[in-house]
């Protein structure tokens, strides 16, 4: 008997959305191993014998409680009635309607089915295409190259020093403009800058001015040729805004600040008591990030605060030629305002990245109203608490990976920025237990999985560090200081995954290896090529023996690390302790 009360769908969200302005998807939950097959019967609404079809639905993914199955649909007249049918281990069958099982077939192709109304070219959420095959570098400026000490601020620190969360080491546009050499030959081709605008702390997440560059990282011409430099050499900027709060300095703030509850822009902000104060409890009486004193929230619902962001969005967006934004704190923010943004944005540059902050389930954000994709958190723990935590065996990893997938619409997934480490967080190395070759196995699996990597600055030549100020050290630009060996494989890494599509496409399987719960492999592939990723997650070596399709002899070697033994008779390795390997097929039919 099928356990229906595991059985879910809804005409909605990641369960059925238009994928292109011709395909619809429909997804399908049962519970884990417990329906061997699903069929999706659908037609038209209106006259099913002018269209009406019934197709095998193929399973998705599964994780510990489900089973995930998921069937493309090309409608004849773009609108489409659906119910589903689920066999039993018995032979039996199971009839999903809207809102009931039956055990007969429906008797009219219309009543009680779920509904996909119309497929509008116009719904259809479409992130922009490059996303697909971008790979970026995020860099927090302030600490990256220090081009023109003209522009350093008052009391700069040597490069190189200790951070603290208050002190300045002079990094600047120009000192990226300088290195660029450095991240064309490293393969990335999109940067993403934590904040640019004027500011009054290192980071930059406090707002002065949301007009003006901060005169420490240059001038506006100074930023025009950066993006000017960086577009030539192919390589796309993605600005932060921070449109959630604003700094103390902000002027419309310091104007309460000074004239309290008559100040006109008053209401600009959120003020819970007057006067403004921070109580012995650290409370301010204002609403503000978190409890930080210094960054008033602004009300974005407010019409004169919307228009200044806007205009001001417009202006970088339109003026510089960026290429997207990443949103700060994007789940506070109200809706509405995240939908009038992205019309302006949108209308500027159709193919600019909207990518909010938000750490948990975004779909609220992810229906073509709102963001092209969201900073993938949830890939970041599942693979930091296997690679790095050791929480985790293998088949965990891969039961989370297959929920995340079947979370979000494909489109979402392709777009999803997937990082290992930020500004906000303690350095990969560091979290590795400076264990380089562990931190190879987390960049490995990142770097051959869907959606746009991104790489912290200076993880690449080993830089390490734990939680914010340790984080934020300096680049390290000297050579004889930086792990040139872990450059090399970030090099070659980004060199094979922008090689060959199917290690950036949607396709992943991962393949279960009995008794050895350290050791990870799955497969990628796409119509014209397959791959086997194989990694030791583990401090002793193993031995593995995998499935050979096609045999072999058809599998060759492209990225082992250093004492791999591959056996020439069957597919079997030997993998020392924090070992990999990449395999590609050749020969035989494509998958």
């Amino acid at each position: 008997m099928i356990r229906t009360e595991a059985v879910y769908h809804r005409a909605g969200q990641n369960w059925a959305y238009a994928y292109s302005d011709t395909v619809i998807h429909i997804r399908l939950r049962t519970l884990r191993d417990d329906v061997p097959r699903v069929e999706l019967v659908c037609g038209d609404k209106f006259d099913p014998t002018k269209y009406k079809e019934t197709k095998e639905m193929h399973l998705l993914a599964s994780d510990e409680l489900f089973d995930y199955w998921q069937a493309e649909v090309t409608p004849a007249f773009n609108r489409l009635v659906y119910y589903f049918i689920l066999h039993d281990r018995d032979g039996g069958r199971l009839y999903m309607q809207e809102k009931c099982f039956l055990h007969e077939p429906p008797a009219v192709m219309y009543e009680g089915l779920f509904d996909f109304p119309y497929l509008n070219a116009s719904d259809v959420h479409t992130p922009p295409t490059w996303v697909r095959d971008a790979v970026f570098y995020q860099i927090f400026p302030e600490r990256f190259a220090n081009g023109d000490p003209s522009n350093d601020p008052a009391g700069v620190q040597p490069w190189g020093g200790k951070p603290t969360p208050t002190n300045f080491f002079g990094g600047d546009l120009q000192g990226v403009i300088d290195h660029l050499d450095h991240l064309v030959e490293l393969g990335v081709n999109a940067i993403y800058f934590t904040p640019l605008f004027a500011a009054t702390t290192n980071h930059k997440y406090d707002t002065a001015d949301y007009r003006q560059l901060d005169p420490q990282f240059g001038t506006k011409e100074k930023l025009k040729e950066l993006i000017d430099t960086c577009h030539a050499r192919g390589i796309r900027i993605v600005l932060d805004g921070v449109f959630n709060h604003c700094g103390f300095t902000f002027a419309p703030y310091q104007d309460v600040v000074a004239n309290g509850p008559t100040s006109r822009y008053a209401d600009w902000f959120f003020i819970r008591e007057w006067p403004l104060r921070v109580d012995d409890n650290g409370i301010p009486s204002y609403a503000t990030f978190g409890f930080e004193p210094i960054m008033p929230k602004l009300n974005t619902a407010h019409p004169e605060v919307k228009q200044y962001l806007l205009d001001a969005v417009r202006y970088w967006t339109e003026e510089f030629g960026i290429d997207g934004w990443r949103l700060d704190v994007a789940n506070e923010v109200d809706h509405q305002f995240w939908r009038d943004f992205r019309r302006e944005v949108k209308q500027i540059n159709p193919s600019a990245y909207l990518l909010g902050e938000i750490m948990h389930d975004a779909m609220p954000w992810l229906q073509g109203d709102q963001f092209d994709a969201v900073m993938n958190y949830p890939f970041t723990n599942i693979a930091l608490d296997f690679f790095a935590r050791r929480l985790i065996d293998a088949e965990q990893l891969a039961m989370a990976i297959n929920r995340q997938l079947a979370y979000y619409p494909q489109q979402i997934n392709e777009a999803a920025f997937n990082l290992l480490g930020s500004h906000d967080t303690t350095r990969l190395l560091t979290l590795c237990g400076g264990e380089t070759r562990l931190l190879k196995l987390a960049v490995l699996f990142q770097l051959t999985y869907m959606g746009a990597p991104c790489i912290y600055y200076g993880d690449e030549v080993g830089i390490d560090g734990e939680y914010d100020p340790d984080n934020r050290k300096c680049m390290e630009w000297d050579p004889a200081r930086q792990d040139r060996e872990l450059y090399a494989f970030f090099r070659r890494m980004i060199a094979l995954r922008r090689e060959h599509a199917a290690l950036r496409g949607v396709d992943i399987a991962f393949v279960p290896i009995a008794g050895q719960p350290q050791t990870l492999v799955y497969e990628r592939r796409d119509a014209a090529s397959r791959f086997l990723i194989v990694l030791n997650n583990e401090v002793a070596p193993v031995d593995v023996t995998l499935p050979a399709p096609g045999g072999a002899a058809s599998w060759h070697s492209l990225e082992i690390a250093k004492g791999v033994a591959l056996a020439a008779d069957v597919l079997r390795l030997t993998l020392p302790a924090y070992g990999y390997a990449v395999m590609q097929q050749i020969g035989g039919e494509a998958p």
